[in-house]
């Protein structure tokens, strides 16, 4: 499994994909990649989160 910082990293270059144009805004809502790219993008900051939440010790 993918250390915190490796996930974030991660999300940052999914963030530095999309920014630089590699994704079309119709297309990234309609094609195949781009439903991808969401459910990826939407797992990691899931994982991260509840990462945090345990770290912060907030859900106790």
């Amino acid at each position: 499994m993918a250390t915190k910082q490796e996930m974030i990293q991660e999300m940052l270059d999914m963030q530095s994909k999309f920014n630089v144009g590699s994704f079309d805004a119709e297309e990234y809502y309609v094609s195949d990649e781009g439903k991808e790219h969401r459910r990826r993008y939407q797992e990691l900051t899931n994982m991260v989160r509840d990462i945090a939440s345990e770290e912060a010790n907030f859900w106790k």
